[in-house]
């Protein structure tokens, strides 16, 4: 997090010192950002080890972060994000989903807040929310930028952390003062001309040309205002230190590469290992096949006398060794890293609920950190898109008294549920509504469908006696 003091902007915008130096220090961070990049696509750190000419060297690199990112990603965020708000006329519980056409049932939804969804369904911001968590967990941080499209509908696209970043007051308030997002200006040919630079603060967006990535030579090209009341780049936090799910693991994934790929290289020169005769020599045939030749074509070696004898040079290896080391590494990455080998013979399909939830709950903690962050995001997001929808006519919304909610995208044991259910309703034990939970709480239902469920079952109960 890059933090200055409010005395460093004039009229709003940051001086050209502040912002070349606010410039410098997310670039000393980007190394670190590349590394983990790298991490996730596959460009590990045993991709640049060399050995001495003749050696093997092979150079396995295993996805041990793609697989963290993608398990923490879609337990995170696999199903869109739900928002709900009883609209001020009505106080019939209803909720839209970002990700379909808007609210699940007519009525009761803020009118407001209903068209925010619809903007969000036209401009898949399911996809874009998957993407700023992916970021998140990759980079420790997820960068989005709230604009308006051609049309006049305000609009969510997703950054690189490499390419954009905020920039927050120095008190306990972290308000953020603006943000910046830096990309190289290409000529037809591909050639890099300089640098484009768009700086914003919570009411103008000004666009600046500079020589170099430091902001050397900057020059402003342009600036108008943006309507979203605050500054239009959302920054999604993976933790309070803004680090990646894998970071804390990456030199035991390190060690696991290095481990596998000696391994092979191992087997490699176990293949080619030298052969060492004693008591006599070799000499080229009748033929005039040398040495090494006759022994490859032959597959066969005559000894001159009984003292002669030959034999490989090759060490010996201890598998049973190696292997118990490599699972023991494979078992430290899952376990500090918080996501479990989903493979492993212990998540079995016939297991129960409760068994899969205690394999489950290291992940459920750190994802229920990640969650907290993420929507503090998606409700800053939220508050850009009201302050637009209020400028155009439409009543202003309580961005603080909306509920947002993400439902885990964990399977459930449908027979299971279905029969504590059951249970429940014949011990006359539980409410309508909490037979309902029982049975849809940890599906795709969200709190208001349980609660609208359970009224309409409670109203054909009525009517039936």
């Amino acid at each position: 997090m890059i933090q200055r003091s409010i005395q460093c902007l004039a009229n709003g915008m940051p001086t050209p010192e502040a912002l070349r130096g606010a410039l410098r220090e997310h670039d000393g961070n980007c190394a670190r950002l590349r590394t983990l990049g790298d991490a996730y696509r596959g460009r590990a750190a045993i991709a640049n080890r060399t050995r001495s000419p003749g050696l093997p060297n092979n150079r396995v690199a295993h996805p041990f972060a793609r697989y963290i990112v993608a398990v923490t990603t879609g337990y995170l965020i696999g199903r869109p994000a739900t928002y709900a708000c009883p609209c001020p006329e009505t106080t019939a519980p209803n909720t839209g989903r970002s990700g379909d056409a808007g609210p699940s049932r007519p009525g009761g939804v803020h009118p407001t807040l209903q068209a925010i969804l619809e903007n969000y369904r036209r401009g898949s911001i399911a996809a874009v929310d998957v993407e700023n968590a992916r970021n998140a967990a990759i980079y420790g941080r997820g960068v989005e930028y709230v604009h308006v499209d051609g049309a006049g509908n305000p609009h969510a696209a997703a950054l690189s952390p490499l390419d954009a970043f905020v920039v927050y007051g120095d008190d306990c308030d972290l308000r953020p003062l603006f943000g910046v997002y830096r990309i190289p200006s290409r000529r037809a040919d591909g050639s890099l001309d300089g640098w484009r630079l768009w700086v914003m603060n919570d009411a103008r967006t000004v666009e600046y040309r500079a020589a170099d990535p430091s902001g050397g030579g900057l020059t402003e090209v342009a600036s108008e205002p943006h309507y979203f009341g605050g500054v239009p780049i959302v920054e999604y936090w993976n933790d309070e230190d803004e680090r990646g799910d894998f970071e804390w693991v990456l030199p035991l994934i390190d060690a696991y590469d290095a481990l596998q790929s000696d391994r092979i290289n191992d087997k490699e020169q176990f293949v080619n290992a030298l052969l060492v005769l004693t008591g006599c020599t070799l000499e080229t045939d009748e033929r005039g096949r040398e040495p090494w030749r006759q022994l490859r074509e032959d597959k066969a070696l005559c000894l001159p006398d009984s003292q002669a004898k030959a034999e490989y040079l090759a060490r010996q290896m201890n598998e049973a060794d190696v292997e118990v080391l490599r699972r023991a590494l494979a078992g430290d990455i899952h376990k500090l890293s918080m996501v479990p080998d989903l493979s492993d013979e212990s998540f079995a399909a016939n297991a129960s609920g409760v068994a899969m939830r205690y394999k489950l709950w290291g992940l459920e903690q750190l994802v229920n950190a990640k969650q907290r962050w993420f929507i503090e995001g998606l409700r800053e997001r939220l508050k850009l898109m009201a302050n637009y929808m209020e400028l155009r006519g439409f009543p202003r919304l309580d961005v603080a008294g909306v509920e947002i909610g993400l439902t885990r995208a964990m399977p459930a044991n449908l027979l299971e549920q279905a029969q504590i259910a059951k249970l429940a309703r014949e011990s006359e034990a539980a409410s309508a509504e909490t037979r309902v939970r029982l049975l849809h709480g940890d599906g795709e239902w969200t709190e208001q469908e349980v609660s609208a469920e359970a009224k309409r079952i409670q109203e054909e109960t009525n009517a039936q006696t």
